[in-house]
């Protein structure tokens, strides 16, 4: 595959993912604003941007909906949902010839109907329709596209975005603290509500919800679960027979991080969890970088402003 394609299939998953990441996130944390009377809303909106690796100004008190106007519908942000759903698109026409026409039609449309502005009454609405549109790409790709290079890629993308996504997650409530979202409220927004009280059947407490959410097998939205995808993807992309260790770079910095998470009890992981998850987000940049420099090496990589 030319490395051109392999790039944008890359880009379109991890755009696609970081879009609905960054709904996931602001729907919790804007709700929380609108509801909780006690929150100080600069400093949880201050706090919310560093997170996202976004600068704050300096001056001037920020409110919910300057923090919707730079991660929501900002154009040229490249934390933002609409840039997000832009690049997917922008990604998906470098690749057309390999492309479906079902998925370009359907990120052509996503990128029609995103809105210049959000009403402070629709701004749920917002959300759930990027939501939708997300999973409604994802959904065309799994179950349309051969188990070749392209879903590799594709997923590969995906997959690292996710982690970095769910670990800007945890981080925000460890900031946060008890100010912040409640774990059943985190849970809600990766919607695993369910499948967290199935698995421990009872209310979310601390221990159990980052567990889930940190180092659960079996969710697909967990960090674990996330990069222990990536590195399958890796694995099919160019297996390898080495004897001792491995010469992927991308591959080692995915399973030291794998494992560090997976061997440390959760109590340890919970005492640290804000210098854990950014070891997460810097574990998936420095992977990123070293596929870019694999696979895809005459082009510069699009960066997530101020990314770990």
């Amino acid at each position: 595959m030319l490395s051109r394609i392999a790039e944008s299939l890359f880009w379109i998953g991890r755009y696609i993912e970081r879009g609905d990441g960054t709904a996931r996130i602001l729907d919790v944390h804007l709700q929380l604003l609108l509801e909780d009377p006690w929150v100080h809303e600069d400093a949880a909106c201050r706090g919310l941007l560093a997170v996202m690796g976004s600068p704050a100004p300096h001056d001037g008190r920020l409110s919910r909906g300057d923090v919707l106007a730079v991660l929501g519908v900002d154009r040229t942000h490249p934390a933002s949902i609409a840039y997000s759903l832009i690049a997917a698109r922008e990604n998906a026409r470098r690749a057309r010839e390999i492309v479906s026409t079902e998925l370009w039609e359907c990120l052509n449309t996503t990128r029609a109907r995103i809105p210049r502005q959000v009403s402070p009454a629709r701004v749920s609405e917002f959300f759930s329709w990027v939501r939708e549109r997300t999973a409604l790409a994802v959904g065309i790709i799994d179950s349309a596209t051969s188990r070749d290079d392209v879903w590799q890629f594709f997923t590969l993308g995906r997959s690292i975005e996710r982690a970095d996504m769910t670990a800007r997650l945890l981080a925000t409530h460890a900031l946060t603290g008890n100010n912040g979202p409640s774990w059943t409220t985190l849970l809600r927004s990766c919607g695993g509500y369910e499948a967290y009280l199935r698995t421990y059947r009872g209310t979310p407490s601390a221990q159990n919800a980052a567990e889930f959410l940190a180092v659960d097998r079996l969710f697909p939205r967990s960090i674990l679960f996330s990069i222990s995808r990536a590195e399958q993807c890796l694995r099919q992309l160019e297996p390898r027979n080495e004897r001792v260790g491995t010469s992927d770079r991308a591959l080692r910095v995915l399973g030291q991080i794998r494992a560090e998470l997976e061997f440390r009890q959760i109590d340890e992981i919970l005492a640290d969890l804000a210098i854990q998850m950014e070891a997460v987000q810097a574990a998936t940049s420095a992977a990123s970088e070293a596929i870019r420099q694999r696979y895809f090496p005459t082009n510069t990589t699009p960066v997530w402003m101020g990314e770990l």
